[in-house]
């Protein structure tokens, strides 16, 4: 038995990326009724406005996939629920970078980069052996002005290398621009 496709979907804020990833997840559902999806989230509500954008992904999800939290350990999550039979969409990967990064944003104290390496490295591992396929969302932030604040761009700077490295990983990659999915298969790094 060949080793489960990951693919990657990135795109800019409201380019239809958690749609699309969705609509992976709901033909794998339908391509054997054995199948099963689990989304992991990484958002954490941290204010009012990140509270509702949560509530309306909730409302929104196919009531068949199953959600499990996973804000910072993600390497772990997804090790926890693979399967050959289960697909993982993991939403969001910019989520995910930006609460371990900044987490004074979040009124916490923390050794942000030394966490952020390991947690990096977690993720990366897990994913060659990994059971079961991986959808992975990201927000594409790099392609804008270089931001004025050191967090910002250590924040940029670590999601475009992350990025890259998971990419390297996928062997499907979706560029989503107005709502639609521009794929192709991943080139690999000599």
């Amino acid at each position: 038995m060949s080793a489960p496709q990951h693919h990657l979907v990135l795109g800019g804020q409201r380019s239809g990326k958690s749609r699309h990833a969705e609509r992976l997840a709901r033909a794998w559902l339908d391509q054997d009724a054995r199948h099963e999806v689990v989304v992991v989230a990484t958002a954490m509500s941290s204010d009012d406005e990140m509270r509702e954008r949560i509530e309306r992904h909730r409302r929104d999800r196919d009531a068949a996939f199953r959600v499990v939290e996973s804000p910072v350990h993600l390497g772990q999550a997804v090790r926890g629920e693979a399967a050959p039979h289960r697909l993982i969409v993991v939403d969001c990967l910019t989520l995910w970078v930006s609460q371990v990064l900044m987490p004074a944003c979040r009124g916490e104290q923390s050794a942000a980069l030394p966490q952020w390496s390991h947690l990096r490295e977690d993720l990366l591992a897990a994913m060659p052996g990994l059971a079961s396929p991986l959808v992975l969302v990201s927000n594409e932030i790099g392609a804008g002005v270089v931001p004025m604040g050191a967090d910002v761009r250590r924040v940029v700077d670590e999601l475009g290398r992350l990025h890259q490295d998971v990419a390297q990983r996928c062997a499907r990659l979706t560029w989503m621009v107005a709502g639609q999915p521009f794929t192709r298969d991943v080139e690999r790094w000599s």
